[in-house]
């Protein structure tokens, strides 16, 4: 890190000599402008989190395989050793939280897509470290995972949507396809159904499939907006005395809209300069929309031409004048046509424009219109550029003519995005602009196997080699061999450790295909990544903050383990001073002891345990420890935000992964034959709600849980969000209610009993999963023997654990029994039980024997080269025939990034 910081010093030391300094007295110099930024970023290093998974969507039942890399724009200090990874489901409700060790800046982990707590949908996985939840949640990393179901899901669907409204009032017709678990069509079925938006109603109504499943359903709405945040529940009829199935389908693109907004380069919209102006347009989806148009002046008379480059992006070049206004006359593919105005001229300005970055320099241009230029020459501006958190130019040039040329060494930044700011004497910003760098090329990471082509089961020799720059390396990667005929997918729609790590981390809110720009760029692809930089903004930092000394508070340092921390009081509350703790993790036969400090706070630093481990903090080793009491910090975890990123979201699950799903039928149908077994285990001891006078009125229950159904449950209401049959978890109110119900409309909760006991849902959080014997659920209660008196529709009765009868205890056993405030039982968040990825030999007769169908032929997430950048692996291919697609992704020990993609066949 030294060596970048000498490097950029003497960057800046000749930049400054470069276009001439100002003798003028001014408000806030150029150096004060430079320090501060400079205090600013090496303060407050940035991290960046990157996940690996080795497919691009799973099906529930699978194990999702991931590896986490973590960068840092310095290196001069203990980067975090700790990434977060959350599970969140298409509400955005958090379903699971993994925390992963890392060993030097990288880690591996799995999740288990239980079908007891997973359904079909898209789920949205989250990582950041401690450090990253100082700053702004947008620069997370965000990816959306879909997932399909062949294990639960009786109600199969493809659903399209027409927009009858034609951009008047909020009309929608919504075509469905509804099929069966083995994809037959639900034919002549009654279907009821209901479009809502939280707690606001949207219309309601019945219909029923025709002959091969189909049904229209027309959606009469009054508010457009309405549609953005409403879900469409449907109800279809099972046929027989089982129970409807069910399905929620968002109606954000329902209505079809376009949002087209205009960025002039630099800014500000300047008369009598010519101007970049960059346009974005985007569907009610959230997606790009491809247009073509014109620009008009007021008087009707064109002066530009618009066509986008990609995804509803690019931009077009035009010399506004004074007192004119313009107007941009669009047609979208599916022929609407709109228009809209542009932005308001102004009379005068300045701005900074790149003129060129292809080449081995950067050339830029400062320029100012007329009536800027007269008002302000001779006066002083600043240039400082900055490209992930490192200080790469400033400048300090006089206005002396209309236009100043700049010119500035690519070698002087890294790769990725470079923030271009303009400054006046007094350190207002004036002018910014984003430009894509290219400077160090990523790693170049050869990918080679013995054979072009394979046969079924055969052993395949696979080699890298990696190079920076023509140099080995050494470095840590992971590998992804997949069945490519059953995982179609778009390598442009990739999140990828390229487009991650140099694009979207940098940007906030959501790029639509980030990896296109990477896969062998282009002129095209370099013109269409920088239409994408023109319309983003880059908002790490304010230098109107910077300059003002508001610099971000810090509540978390960079994680290095596991600490459980806090206070050791008097029963007055009184602070122990020297108390002396005992932490003992029974699972390991782990003890650690510490004292208190001068405030009676305490810390155990350096743990190592697994999620769902039993801790015990003591303090019975003090005198007086009967009246000491034992107060733990609690983990803090940033908020769940909402993310653009929800446009990735896969509508037709069924269609879109519709080889992926067939294959997983028939995998779980091969895996679940199960080999005789003996049962040994006792009888199951029964509950009921007849033992409770509350409820007893209540008729035979519609469903069960046992407590089997609970295993493995941290939080009792998570786990009751998917574990209730029919019943749905409103996460705005934070209310269940019965989904029948629900779906057409209706707001009554669900009334919750633990033992005969009337609770309300924030309560529940009080009751341990593991003391739950089981669940009870009345979807009716005919008689209103508890609805008439608690208002309520359904019941959930929740039974504990009984303790079995004993002899009279004594005051002393009483005691014991007694919750002790000098000793606290935890189960904290642990660190991700550490598991591998299976891969079979077929290295005999026998084993080759074994039918393979597998979709993941092989992961590795802890591949190293040594120092002549070179690593051998081998695996077998599994029964599928055709491509097999191999992804490597990794970082070298300088932090240098790369990402190789290769393909051979299984014959």
């Amino acid at each position: 890190m030294n060596r970048i910081v000498r490097f950029v010093g003497c960057s800046l030391f000749i930049c400054c000599q470069s276009i001439g300094l100002s003798a003028q007295q001014d408000t806030v110099g150029i150096n004060t402008i430079v320090e501060k930024t400079q205090k600013l970023l090496e303060a407050y290093p940035i991290e960046k989190v990157h996940l690996h998974f080795d497919k691009p969507y799973y099906s529930v039942g699978d194990t999702l395989w991931f590896k986490t890399y973590l960068t840092s724009n310095m290196y001069n200090y203990d980067l975090s050793k700790v990434v977060y990874v959350e599970v969140m489901n298409g509400k955005d409700s958090l379903m699971q939280s993994m925390r992963i060790p890392l060993t030097a800046n990288a880690g591996e982990g799995h999740l288990v897509l239980d079908q007891e707590w997973y359904t079909q949908g898209n789920y949205r996985f989250r990582a950041y470290t401690k450090w990253m939840v100082n700053f702004d949640a947008a620069y997370f990393f965000n990816k959306i995972v879909p997932v399909g179901d062949v294990l639960n899901n009786n109600l199969h669907y493809t659903i399209s949507f027409n927009d009858a409204s034609k951009g008047k009032g909020a009309r929608a017709a919504a075509v469905i396809q509804f099929k069966d678990r083995e994809g037959k069509p639900l034919g002549n079925r009654k279907v009821t159904w209901a479009a809502v938006a939280g707690w606001d109603p949207i219309d309601d109504g019945k219909a029923q499939t025709d002959a091969v499943g189909n049904v229209v359903i027309n959606i009469n709405g009054k508010d457009r907006e309405l549609f953005k945040k409403g879900n469409l529940h449907v109800s279809v009829e099972s046929g027989g005395s089982a129970s409807p199935m069910v399905g929620s389908f968002p109606l954000r693109s329902a209505l079809w809209d376009a949002d087209v907004q205009f960025f002039p380069e630099g800014g500000e919209f300047i008369a009598g300069l010519s101007k970049k102006v960059a346009f974005k347009a985007i569907g009610s989806d959230g997606h790009g929309l491809s247009v073509t148009g014109n620009v008009v002046d007021k008087e009707g008379v064109e002066v530009a031409t618009i066509a986008d480059t990609h995804k509803g992006m690019g931009y077009f070049t035009i010399v506004p004048q004074a007192g004119n206004t313009y107007t941009a006359n669009l047609t979208f593919k599916n022929g609407e046509s709109r228009s809209y105005p542009l932005p308001t001229v102004a009379d005068q300005g300045i701005s900074v424009t790149v003129l060129k970055s292809d080449t081995a320099q950067l050339q830029l241009a400062i320029v100012a219109n007329d009536i800027y230029f007269n008002s302000n020459k001779d006066q002083a501006f600043y240039l400082i550029a900055q490209a992930n958190g490192i200080l790469c130019y400033a400048a300090q040039a006089t206005l002396r003519n209309e236009s100043i040329l700049v010119n500035l060494p690519k070698e002087r930044f890294p790769t990725g995005i470079a923030q271009l700011t303009l400054f006046n004497s007094t350190g207002k910003p004036l002018s910014e602009r984003l430009v894509f760098v290219e400077n160090i090329k990523p790693l170049d990471i050869a990918i080679s196997t013995d054979k072009k082509e394979y046969t079924a089961k055969q052993l395949v020799q696979l080699g890298l080699k990696v190079e920076n720059n023509g140099t080995p390396t050494t470095g840590n990667y992971s590998i992804s061999v997949v069945d490519e005929t059953k995982v179609p997918y778009e390598e442009s729609k990739e999140t990828s450790i390229l487009s991650n790590l140099l694009l979207t981390s940098d940007l906030k809110g959501y790029v639509e295909e980030p990896n296109y720009y990477f896969i062998q760029p282009d002129e095209q692809k370099r013109a269409a990544l920088d239409a994408l930089l023109l319309t983003q903004g880059y908002r790490r930092f304010s230098y109107t903050d910077i300059l003002a000394d508001n610099y971000p508070q810090v509540h978390f340092f960079p994680e290095q383990g596991i600490e459980l921390s806090g206070v050791l009081r008097l029963n007055n509350g009184k602070p122990v001073v020297n108390g002396g703790l005992l932490l003992s993790i029974p699972d390991r036969s782990f003890r650690k002891d510490t004292y208190t400090d001068e405030n009676g706070r305490f810390v155990f630093t350096d743990l190592l345990f697994t999620d769902s481990a039993r801790v015990t903090i003591n303090a019975r080793g003090n005198d007086n420890y009967r009246n000491m009491v034992i107060n733990v910090d609690p983990m803090r975890f940033p908020e769940i935000d909402t993310t653009a990123y929800r446009a990735d979201d896969v509508l037709n699950i069924d269609e879109r992964l519709a080889g992926y799903l067939d294959n997983s039928r028939n995998e779980y149908r091969t895996s679940i034959l199960l080999e005789e077994v003996e049962v040994t285990a006792s009888t199951r001891p029964s509950f009921s709600h007849k033992d409770y006078s509350s409820i007893s009125g209540l008729g035979m229950a519609d469903h069960q849980i046992n407590a089997d159904r609970l295993k493995g449950c941290n939080n009792l209401i998570m786990c009751l969000q998917t574990a209730l049959t029919g019943i749905t978890y409103d996460a705005q109110s934070q209310l269940f209610f019965i989904t029948r119900d629900y779906n057409a409309g209706g707001r009554i909760p669900v009334q919750f009993f633990v033992n005969g006991m009337a609770m309300d849902v924030p309560a529940l959080n009080g009751i341990m999963p593991s003391e739950v014997e089981g669940i009870e659920i009345f979807l009716r209660d005919e008689l209103g023997t508890v609805s008439r008196m608690y208002q309520n529709n359904g019941v959930v009765s929740i039974y504990t654990k009984k303790v079995e009868k004993a002899p009279r205890m004594s005051l002393s056993q009483i005691e014991s029994l007694l919750p002790k405030s000098n000793i606290v039982d935890l189960t904290p968040l642990g660190y991700i039980e550490a598991r591998k990825f299976y891969a079979p030999k077929y290295d005999t007769p026998e084993r080759r024997a074994v039918n393979d169908i597998r979709t993941t032929i092989y992961w590795n997430p802890d591949v190293k080269t040594g120092e002549d950048g070179l690593a051998q692996l081998d695996f077998y291919n599994a029964d599928g025939v055709g491509n097999y697609r191999v992804v490597v992704e990794g970082v070298d020990e300088q932090g240098n990034i790369g990402r190789s993609v290769y393909r051979y066949t299984v014959k």
